[in-house]
């Protein structure tokens, strides 16, 4: 079968990225022909063909860029390497454009691959609302010729309904459990960073405002007044430069200790860094799967989290808090770790 993938960018610091690369591989090993097409890509996935459209990159242009990908008619018109395809999965706007296209023009087989919308009650100024608003429209308009639908979890199935009245079946995340298992070693991830006689937390994740790794911070400092050798790692891109500055110096002020900003590490190493850690931890204020939470727990690491958007199916070893309780979060991790004495 010859299956085109679509996807707009192929980053290892991007969970759905490296979850496209994992059904990529599965295809090519099932002896199908597989081409990935996205707008950026540093990924080169095995037996795959990847080709890169283009975008801007200066992340005010590229997410202008995005939203109205569909006024680019030269890249619009990449619709027409889908001709003579079997399958077009397509994962995310503006991606989407392609398959709907394909499907009008070709009668090609669209399937849809939901890992949902950022819900716009977690942007704060009218701009970034209204860039959700615009962003949502443009993405039910081009799903809706969809012959099928894919969602990572049963919480973004039921919004799938309700935003575009799509049905579609749930398919979680793969794990790739020959990297992420309880047979990971640390490696010298504690010594790299000076926490050998810690009790590390850790989060793998960007580094977004919607992540919520500022109320992680001040959970963290709560717990380390009950248990001061607690640690708090923080793996993962900066992708607003703002909100991380921000976060540095809630670190950095006075009482804070023991917060280390890892930054962006490479994927082969992610498993060393699970299976480093006491407890994995997260704040995020929505999440249509949380990756890193699956994979540490197939690390065989607890995980905390709030008890909101998918965590209630991905959290199965650990504690769920209710949302934004940093007190209750703070006694999770606590209480957590001190299981682990």
């Amino acid at each position: 079968m010859n299956i085109a993938i679509l996807t707009p960018t192929l980053h290892a610091f991007s969970g759905i990225d490296r979850v496209v690369q994992l059904q990529a591989e599965g295809f090519v090993k099932e002896g199908h022909k597989v081409t990935i097409i996205s707008l950026e890509a540093s990924l080169r996935p095995k037996g795959c063909r990847v080709i890169s459209l283009g975008m801007p990159k200066r992340p005010f242009w590229q997410r202008l860029y995005r939203l109205f990908f569909f006024l680019d008619r030269k890249k619009l018109d990449a619709y027409k390497m889908l001709k003579g395809c079997d399958k077009v999965i397509a994962h995310f706007y503006p991606m989407t454009w392609l398959a709907y296209e394909a499907k009008g023009c070709y009668g090609t087989r669209y399937v849809y691959w939901d890992h949902g919308i950022n819900t716009t009650g977690l942007l704060d100024s009218i701009p970034q609302k209204l860039y959700m608003l615009l962003f949502r429209l443009f993405n039910n308009h081009t799903i809706r010729r969809a012959d099928e639908a894919y969602s990572v979890s049963r919480y973004l199935s039921r919004e799938l309904l309700k935003e575009s009245g799509i049905r579609s079946k749930v398919i979680y995340n793969a794990i790739d459990k020959s990297r992420f298992s309880t047979r990971a070693k640390p490696g010298t991830i504690r010594k790299r960073y000076g926490l050998q006689d810690k009790k590390v937390v850790l989060y793998v994740g960007r580094i977004a405002p919607h992540k919520g790794v500022h109320y992680l911070i001040r959970a963290v400092r709560k717990a380390q007044e009950k248990m001061p050798d607690i640690a708090l790692l923080i793996v993962g891109k900066e992708t607003f430069p703002g909100y991380a500055k921000k976060l540095r110096g809630m670190a950095g002020e006075s009482g804070a200790k023991n917060i280390v900003f890892a930054g962006f590490v490479k994927d082969r190493e992610l498993p060393n860094y699970y299976a480093s850690c006491d407890a994995y931890a997260t704040c995020s204020q929505w999440e249509g799967f949380n990756l890193p939470a699956a994979e540490a727990q197939a690390c065989g690491k607890p995980a905390v989290a709030f008890d909101i958007g998918s965590h209630p199916e991905i959290v199965k070893k650990g504690a769920l808090v209710r949302n934004k309780d940093i007190d209750g979060f703070a006694s999770a991790l606590v209480n957590m770790l001190s299981k682990k004495r």
